[in-house]
Formats: C-alpha cells, sequence, structure tokens
C-alpha cells in the first residue's frame, strides 16, 4: 500500500482516473467499486473519497473526460465540414464511433446516476457546450426557425442517433443482415435535414 506523501493529489487523481479508463476497456463499470479502484493504485478508498468528494464524483470526472474526448473528436469533426450537413454527420459519426471503441465508457456516460446529488456546474457546462455546438449548426440550416424549435430538433436529432448506437452496440437492430450504424445515421439525417429546410 503506498504511503500518504508518495504522490501529490493531482498525481493520486491522475492515477485514478486512468485506472477508471483502463478498467473500462475490458469491463462494465458494474463490475468496478470504489475498494477495486484504490487498491488498484495502492491506496486506501479514504484516500480517493478525500480527493474526488466521493465515488459518484470520481466517476463523473471519469465521465468528464470522456465527454471532452469526445468533444475534441468533434472539433476535429467540424474543421473538416464544409457544410452544416457535413457537420452534423460529423457529429454524430463522432458519437457512433466512439461508442464502437469505447463502448464501457459510452455506457457511463448515460447510466451514472447521481442518486439524489445536484449534478456540478463543470459537468453540466460540458452537456451545455455539446447541445449548443449542435443547435448552431440546426440553426445555420434553417435561421427562420424559433429557438424552441432549434431546441427541439437539437434533441430528436440526439436521441435518434443515440437510439441508433445504443441499438448497435447490443445487436438489437433485429435485421437479417448486419446494418452499418453509419448508413443508419446518414437515412437518418438526410431524410430529418430535408424537411427541416422546408418547413
Amino acid at each position: 500500500m503506498a504511503r500518504r506523501n508518495d504522490h501529490t493529489h493531482h498525481e493520486i487523481r491522475h492515477m485514478a482516473l486512468e485506472n477508471v479508463k483502463v478498467f473500462l476497456g475490458e469491463h462494465s463499470h458494474h463490475e468496478l467499486s470504489l475498494r477495486k479502484l484504490a487498491k488498484s493504485i495502492g491506496y486506501v478508498p479514504s484516500t480517493l473519497v478525500n480527493i474526488f468528494g466521493s465515488y459518484n464524483l470520481l466517476l463523473l470526472r471519469a465521465i468528464a473526460q470522456t465527454l471532452d474526448e469526445i468533444m475534441l473528436q468533434v472539433n476535429q469533426g467540424l474543421e473538416n465540414s464544409a457544410t452544416p450537413e457535413e457537420a452534423l454527420k460529423a457529429i454524430a459519426y463522432c458519437y457512433y464511433n466512439f461508442a464502437q471503441q469505447h463502448p464501457n465508457r459510452w455506457r457511463l456516460v448515460f447510466q451514472h446516476n447521481m442518486n439524489g446529488e445536484a449534478l456540478p456546474d463543470w459537468q453540466e457546462n460540458r452537456i451545455n457546450q455539446m447541445m449548443s455546438v449542435l443547435e448552431e449548426i440546426i440553426k445555420t440550416i434553417n435561421p427562420t426557425k424559433a429557438q424552441s424549435e432549434i431546441e427541439q430538433s437539437s434533441r430528436v436529432i440526439w436521441a435518434s442517433v443515440h437510439g441508433i448506437t445504443l441499438l448497435s452496440l447490443d445487436d438489437l437492430l433485429f435485421s437479417s443482415t448486419p446494418i452499418d450504424g453509419h448508413l443508419l445515421i446518414d437515412n437518418l439525417l438526410l431524410n430529418y435535414i430535408n424537411q427541416w429546410k422546408q418547413q
């Protein structure tokens, strides 16, 4: 077991979050525990609680890292997009691809429960940032729409892409032949955006 002065709080925080990533590379977050994580880095659970505040908040920090990684990939996709339609596809593909590559980390984002605790501002800001990017692109495609319609449409697109991603991950598309999730996303965006332009 490591002594308290072997590492700084920053180093322990980094080790813990890196070990969450490593663990989720092979296992579901349901198999992870504070005790198991603390043991993996050579500390006692109380040390992690002292640094993060709670196991809940530790997992939320891991989720924040996941969202930051997705957002970094989204921004790279946006830089290579010439039109709003291409930008929407880039965002959807980034979301889908990340889930395919890191399914357990992606699932943690949506299955984590705060158990009644308020979502910290630093996490809420990340979510709002992602939604704002989506709203801005949708607004560009049809600037005559009211903000309430833009918000609603952004959630329709996000929920639809999320559904395609989740069902693909769980192999629940119930098709006799394999279906590429990218093709479903293409179909969704083509039809939805064409309708959005005409309304």
